[in-house]
């Protein structure tokens, strides 16, 4: 069917029985714009699909014409526009945006690089206690099988060395410091940052995630200061030292 035998031929069986479209109207309570739209054969201002059927059917009914040859007057006139948006499918499927794919593969990058640095981080706390843990054993066997070389003096000057504390975050986490009973610090230190601090005899630390801060006293690794994900606090002296021996003691 060409374009315009539909619409005009329901407008000419209007006319040929004097019904004017404000009576179509009344009757079926189609609006007046939608029964213009089918005789103009404009698709685009109906509303598509069951509705255009629905008010085809109404306005055959209502002029006494068979609906259903009506109706199938109509699809065919109507498909020549289906046909039309089927044969440009790209036309009606919006392609994805390419920022879609580019940031699912930054985001996995970040997923990949953070679960490497929290490994590398780990294993760094894990070797730095290993090498603390029996070293501090050699060294304490090795100062009870030599015999006392430090005199009083060198003694007293060892235990009055100040202290430098270390402090390493891999991630963000609240940390309290007491230098000497002092509060030296009581805020967030953000991740991969190193921060250090000087007490003359104690340290008390507490740190919000434990297995988020690593410490170093006086260049000693020190064991970590509680359960990973969990707050702990750890008091460190010069107990915690291991004495180095000397060589230049006189007998």
């Amino acid at each position: 069917m060409a374009k315009g035998n539909f619409g005009e031929r329901l407008k000419r069986e209007r006319e040929l029985r004097e019904v004017s479209p404000n009576e179509v109207v009344v009757a079926t309570r189609i609006s007046l714009r939608f029964l213009e739209a089918l005789e103009n054969e404009d698709w685009a201002k109906l509303p598509g699909g069951v509705f255009n059927r629905g008010f085809v059917r109404a306005i055959a009914r209502y002029l006494g014409l068979d609906e259903e040859h009506l109706l199938a007057e109509y699809d065919l006139a109507r498909g020549d526009q289906s046909a039309e948006s089927a044969s440009n499918p790209e036309n009606r499927i919006p392609k994805p945006s390419k920022w879609i794919a580019v940031a699912l593969a930054l985001g996995a990058l970040a997923l990949i690089a953070a679960l490497v640095a929290a490994g590398v981080y780990s294993w760094r706390r894990y070797s730095a206690y290993r090498r603390g843990k029996p070293a501090s054993v050699v060294t304490s066997r090795s100062v009870a099988a030599q015999p006392v070389s430090v005199t009083v003096g060198e003694s007293r000057r060892a235990n009055s060395a100040p202290l430098d504390l270390s402090v390493s975050t891999s991630k963000a986490t609240r940390v309290r410091i007491l230098a000497d009973g002092k509060l030296a610090l009581d805020s967030e230190i953000p991740a991969g940052q190193n921060r250090h601090f000087s007490a003359q005899t104690v340290f008390e630390v507490t740190a919000g995630d434990s297995s988020a801060v690593l410490l170093e006293l006086n260049g000693q690794a020190m064991p970590p200061i509680g359960s990973p994900g969990s707050s702990g606090t750890i008091v460190l002296s010069q107990k915690d030292m291991r004495l180095a021996p000397s060589g230049n003691s006189q007998p």
